[in-house]
C-alpha cells in the first residue's frame, strides 16, 4: 500500500463516518480510528522479523492528527494557500541547527523549499508552486499534519 492509497483511505474514512477501518496484507497492518469528528488515530505496523531470541514487542504508538483551525475568509480573499500533500509531520528546516527554510515575509520563487515532511521515515520536501510573500505559517514545527491541510499563506507578488 502506498502513501497516496493510505491518503485516500483516509479521506474516506473521515467523510464516511465509519469509526475503524483495518487492512491487513501480508507485510502490511493499517488501523485508521475515528472517536471525534476533529480528529483521526493511524496506527500502523510494519513488517515484523522473526528470530530465535525471545523478544518483547511494543505496541505501535498511535498518531493524533488535529487540522490547524482555518484562516477567516476575509483573512484569506487575498492570499495562496499552500497546503500539505501528504500526511505526516511538519519541519520547517532539514535539521534543528539548520536555519528555517522560509520566514513570515519572506519572498520566495516557484520551486523553492517551503518545508519538510516526513512520512514513513522519508522526508519529503515541499516546493512552493506559486511565487509571493510568505503571510502566514499555520503549523508549528514537528507537528503532525493531515493530507490537504493548509501549511502557509502566500500573499502573490
Amino acid at each position: 500500500m502506498d502513501i497516496k492509497q493510505i491518503q485516500e483511505l483516509i479521506k474516506f474514512v473521515s467523510r464516511s463516518g465509519v469509526n475503524e477501518v483495518s487492512i491487513e496484507q501480508e507485510d502490511f497492518k493499517i488501523t485508521i480510528k475515528t472517536n471525534q469528528p476533529s480528529a483521526l488515530q493511524v496506527q500502523a505496523i510494519q513488517p515484523v522479523q522473526v528470530s530465535n531470541a525471545p523478544a518483547i514487542a511494543a505496541p505501535a504508538p498511535q498518531v493524533e492528527i488535529k487540522p490547524a483551525p482555518a484562516p477567516s475568509k476575509e483573512e484569506n480573499a487575498n492570499y495562496i494557500t499552500v497546503k500539505s500533500p501528504m500526511i505526516g509531520t511538519f519541519y520547517r528546516s532539514s535539521s534543528p541547527d539548520k536555519p528555517l527554510f522560509v520566514n513570515v515575509g519572506d519572498e520566495i520563487k516557484a520551486g523553492q523549499i517551503l518545508c519538510i515532511i516526513e512520512a514513513m521515515k522519508l522526508f519529503n520536501e515541499i516546493e512552493s508552486e506559486v511565487s509571493g510573500r510568505i503571510v502566514k505559517v499555520l503549523v508549528d514545527n514537528a507537528s503532525p499534519v493531515e493530507y490537504d491541510q493548509p501549511l502557509f499563506l502566500v500573499e502573490p507578488i
